[in-house]
Formats: C-alpha cells, structure tokens, sequence
C-alpha cells in the first residue's frame, strides 16, 4: 500500500494546491484536456467505437507514463506527483470564492465557472445550492477517490482514474453530440467512483455526526440518474437540513431533477458556509488516518 506517498500528496496540495502562478509546471490533467480536445477535433464521430478509442488511448497513454515515473524510488518525488490528482484546497476556495462574491452578478459569474447548467437567471438560493451540490459532489471526484485509487494502486491508480474522471467531465454526457462518443468514458466513470462515492457519503454524515443522513442517504440519493453522484448530494442535503437537486435550468432547458434529502428548499450563505466547514475535520480524519496507517505498515 501507499500510505506515506499518499500522506505527502495530500499535505502538499492542502499548502500548494494546484501550483497558481508556477509557470514551469503544467498540470497534467491540463494536458489529458488538451490531448482529448485534440483527439475530438481530428476523430470525432458519433460512434461508440470512436468514443472507444479516445478512452482506451488515452488512458493507455496516462497508464504508460506513470509506470515509467512509479519507477522513481522516492516517496517525496512520488507525492509531488501524486498532489496533482487531488483537488481539496482548489475545490474548498473556489467554492468560497463563490459565497464572498459581493453581488448577486458576481455569485452567478463565479459559480459559472463552475458547474454546467445555465447561471444567468439564478437567484441567491439557486447559486447557494449549485455551491453545495458541486462541493458534495466534487469532494468524491476530485478527492476521495484520487485518494482511493492513489493508496490502492499507488500514482498510477490515481492518474489513471483522473484520467477516466477527465474524460467523462468532457465528454460523457447524454446529449445529441456525445451520447454515443462518451458512452465508454461515462460507463467507465460510473464503475471507479461507485465505492469512492459511497466513502465520501459515509464520511460526511460521519463529520457531521448526521445519524439521519447516514441511515437515509442511500434512499435519496438513488435516485440521481447517476448511480454515484447522488450519494454525497444527498448526504450533505440531510446534514444541512436543506433540500438540493430539484427543478434546474441547462442552458434554456428545465430539467427536473429529483430533491434530495426533506429540509428547506431556500439555500442561505450559511449553508454553503456549513458544507465547506467539513473540510477541517475531513482534513484531521484523513491525515490522521494516513499517518497511522504508516507508522503501523
């Protein structure tokens, strides 16, 4: 197992996260984006086949490079890279970024950056609950499961992950353009995070000493049309006492979108402020749990 190499890449992206403002370094989920935008650009077809070959490649590519770099013996050159697949500290300011935004206008141009569905009529409720939704969500893609994989399987695990990760976020949704294009990435994507997914739920009810959400977030959140997404939303949703998911704008399309969990349907400031508060314990738990894990192996 990779404990000690996991232990540093999480301390080095809680100080550093993704490196801002170093301009030698270029993150490489930066670079599986460019490599996938290449690839649509040259190969794309509305085929299952063509989609197919994307993700193989791709992750055949990440697979590659990483087990050339897992040869490097040293556990300090190891974590630095392995830092690059973990996202708790960019994840936790963009999304308190979103919430000290003066205005409504500046709410809405902030939390654009980073979800999908249409932001421009979003009222302070709807950005609110876009804000807790995305950190529920992203807490398992962008740091339990890169973490599950990296102490599994060491950077390889990780890196290949975020690669399956990064192709589903680009192309792996059901649309006209990619229903068939991303069918393999997005099939993928549901296979990797079905335990992380459910981890990360676990862990938020637990944080938030939450008997409710740990006994009914499965029944919530199952049904989200992703079998993983729903999980840590709905547990979130319980702890806070809210309700999230619901009717959604995509881009002049509503979208009716289940509720998960039974509180309040109007998100306040405090809300978001109260789900971005689990990053301290998570931290403690975690580094905590690494650092026992190994001194015992």
């Amino acid at each position: 197992m990779f404990y000690s190499v996991a232990l540093i890449a999480y301390l080095i992206d809680n100080v550093f996260g993704e490196f801002d403002g170093v301009k030698f370094i270029k993150h490489p989920i930066v670079l599986m984006g460019n490599y996938i935008s290449w690839f649509q650009k040259k190969f794309y077809a509305d085929s299952v086949v063509q989609g197919g070959i994307l993700t193989v490649s791709l992750v055949f590519i990440v697979y590659t490079i990483t087990s050339l770099l897992s040869l490097i013996d040293s556990v300090l050159v190891q974590g630095f890279l392995a830092s690059f697949t973990l996202a708790s500290k960019m994840l936790f300011d963009s999304v308190k970024d979103v919430i000290t935004s003066g205005s409504l206008e500046e709410k809405r141009e902030k939390i654009a950056m980073l979800v999908s569905r249409d932001t421009s009529s979003m009222s302070n409720s709807d950005v609110n609950k876009a804000a807790v939704e995305t950190y529920a969500e992203n807490l398992s893609d962008g740091v339990i499961a890169p973490l599950f994989y990296l102490v599994c399987f060491g950077i390889v695990g990780a890196y290949v992950y975020k690669a399956i990760n990064t192709l589903d976020s680009m192309v792996g949704y059901r649309n006209e353009k990619y229903e068939n294009f991303g069918k393999v990435s997005a099939i993928l994507d549901d296979i990797v995070n079905y335990i992380p997914a459910r981890i990360t739920a676990v862990l938020i009810a637990i944080l938030f000493a939450s008997k409710k959400a740990l006994g009914e977030f499965n029944s919530y959140g199952k049904k989200h049309e992703s079998p993983n997404a729903g999980l840590p939303i709905s547990s979130m949703a319980l702890c806070l006492g809210v309700r999230l998911g619901g009717p959604t704008l995509y881009f002049g399309k509503l979208k009716n979108k289940p509720y998960f969990g039974d509180g309040r349907i109007n998100i306040e400031n405090s809300d978001v402020v109260k789900s971005i508060s689990l990053k301290k314990n998570l931290d403690i738990f975690l580094i905590v749990l690494l650092v026992i894990l190994t001194l015992l192996f």
